[in-house]
């Protein structure tokens, strides 16, 4: 065990010098500016302090780093280490021993026969006994209380799986005022993590009496986002004139790299998860709201002759998570008839999409009394595979999907021609298993008067499309795709439809991947044009009857005038004339 004279002038009462050290056993390179930056913060920083650094910077191993000093300087501290799971916490606490194991600096911190040793919680060597171990490692939803801790380190607490509904971050938000029951008097609090919602758990912490400081990854272009809270080490490159937009980091994350980066989550991602910015997104920036739609348990062949949205609060579901914005939520109808009839078609748009992590997407999307109803909606990443094409037409039969349409000029039509002979032989062995099968009966076809999207920006022309749509209150969602995207949402969100639908902006590249709501905004898109036809059509024929009319009384008018005055005779003067 060293002294505290032997610590000072080894220099090693700066985290700084510490963590060089660590990152010279691990054969790293030297710690970058910012590193050092986060590492003079976590020693010299308010008690209640949030670091938030950008994605990649490499906040875990300084937390870990941070942990041992702690230790090094001081023994008998107790820390507890919480993740979002237990999985992290644990591999968090077996990195830590395995450092005490391995570098010499640390050797003797090494647990002693008969001390705490697992993966869950171990002791120091030159810890004195204590009911509380010196290590702790918890998931976020584990057991919190139970033992006291001087040191509390979240670490990264707040994923995409808790955070991606109103619901999730409420709970979240409660789940960390446990650490107040564990933290010792005077003890101290290190959050260190990436935002991963736009209503971030860090930034209510502000409110809870937490510091907090903020790491973008390049010079932001406005500072007033960040309500004061830049790194004066950021803040540096502002007050000297720097541009925006340059890397803060330029050797380890070069314009190159992050470039690539934004090009892969997207600009919304992007700004959240690497330039830190989690100012609340206003209605022009992202329309399509989840209020808007109505979710209803949908019928596979007809539908209510009426449905009506209602901004009561009273119809809001509950058991249902939005995974909008914070304050969005779901809706039943307000009324509807009790008169049904079927669906006067049914359209399943396809996006075609090859090998990558794309989807190959679909919306199937019905029609009737001017309304619309969005039955299923989904995606494959195995590109153009049988089991693709195969799960495409066994859902376009069991929905009875009269139109299939895509992007007619992908691939030179070759889309189509693999999808047309899956189609018939489902179609087949379907119409076989039936008892009674309508002898009319044909299997979807591909509209071919469909001459796909105009050539214009993505974004754009799926927000021309849905959102009159959606603000007119003419879109219905099965209550069964709700439920199948929330899972999606908790599992892989950036392929989620509801979560494409709310992030959803009229900026280029703004989502990693909008595959699933580009295919909904087909299906609607088609509709919404044959219906244009169809009102053009009546108007038509409307104008031709108003004609017709009129001509018929001009007619029955003449012919009245000529009965009432007799008409000319052979015997008129002016007859003989003509004649």
């Amino acid at each position: 065990m060293y002294t505290k004279e032997e610590i000072e002038a080894a220099g090693l009462d700066d985290f700084r010098v510490f963590l060089r050290q660590v990152w010279d056993f691990l054969g790293l390179p030297p710690p970058t500016p910012v590193q050092n930056d986060i590492a003079w913060h976590l020693q010299h920083g308010d008690r209640r302090l949030v670091i938030e650094a950008f994605r990649g910077v490499g906040k875990s191993w300084i937390t870990v780093a941070y942990v041992l000093w702690c230790l090094f300087l001081d023994p008998q501290e107790k820390i507890m280490v919480v993740s979002a799971s237990q999985e992290l916490a644990d591999n968090f606490s077996k990195f830590c021993k395995q450092l005490i194991r391995e570098m010499p600096l640390l050797q003797h911190l090494a647990p002693r026969q008969g001390q705490r040793d697992s993966a869950i919680s171990f002791d120091v060597g030159p810890a004195t006994p204590s009911k509380d171990p010196s290590v702790k490692s918890v998931g976020i939803t584990g057991q919190l209380t139970g033992s006291r801790a001087s040191l509390i380190v979240p670490d990264d607490v707040e994923v995409p799986k808790n955070s991606q509904s109103h619901l999730l971050r409420e709970r979240l938000s409660e789940l960390v005022k446990e650490f107040d029951a564990v933290l010792k008097p005077g003890g101290r609090i290190r959050y260190l993590g990436t935002p991963q919602a736009e209503a971030s758990l860090y930034n209510r912490l502000p409110g809870r009496g937490y510091t907090v400081i903020v790491w973008p990854i390049r010079v932001p272009e406005r500072v007033d986002l960040y309500h004061g809270r830049l790194s004066p080490f950021v803040q540096k490159f502002i007050d000297q004139g720097v541009p925006a937009n340059t890397p803060i980091e330029p050797k380890r994350f070069p314009e190159s790299e992050i470039s690539e980066r934004m090009a892969s989550y997207g600009l919304t991602g992007f700004a959240l998860q690497f330039m830190l910015d989690t100012n609340p997104s206003d209605t022009e920036k992202h329309p399509l709201k989840t209020h808007d739609l109505i979710i209803h348990d949908c019928d596979l062949d007809m539908g209510h002759v009426k449905l009506v949205w209602g901004g009561d609060r009273t119809l809001v579901l509950q058991d249902l998570q939005s995974g909008g914005f914070d304050g969005d939520y779901y809706v039943k109808y307000a009324w509807k008839s009790e008169e049904m009839a079927k669906y006067t078609g049914t359209v399943m748009a396809i996006d075609p999409s090859g090998r990558g992590q794309d989807e190959t997407s679909y919306a199937i999307v019905k029609t009737l009394h001017g309304m619309l109803y969005l039955v299923d909606v989904g995606g494959f990443i195995s590109g153009f595979s049988e089991a693709t094409l195969s799960a495409l037409a066994t859902r376009a039969i069991r929905h009875h999907v009269n139109y299939l349409i895509d992007e007619p000029n992908y691939g030179g039509g070759m889309f189509r021609q693999l999808l047309k002979p899956v189609m018939s032989k489902i179609a087949e062995d379907a119409r076989l298993r039936t008892e009674d099968p309508d002898p009319n009966a044909r299997p979807p076809m591909f509209d071919e008067e469909w001459s796909g999207w105009a050539s214009t920006q993505k974004e754009m022309r799926i927000l021309d499309t849905l959102e009159p749509l959606v603000q007119s209150h003419r879109l219905v969602v099965d209550r069964k795709v709700i439920e199948r995207d929330t899972a999606v949402q908790q599992d892989k969100s950036q392929y989620s439809f509801i979560q494409q639908f709310t992030r959803m902006a009229r900026i280029k590249g703004c989502l990693p991947h909008e595959d699933r709501l580009e295919a909904v905004s087909m299906a609607c898109g088609y509709w919404i044009e044959r219906m244009r036809i169809d009102k053009d059509k009546a108007l038509k024929t409307h104008k031709e009857s108003l004609i017709d009319e009129e001509l018929r009384k001009f007619m029955e008018g003449t012919l009245k005038s000529s009965i009432h005055f007799g008409g000319p005779t052979t015997n008129s003067p002016r007859w003989s004339k003509r004649r």
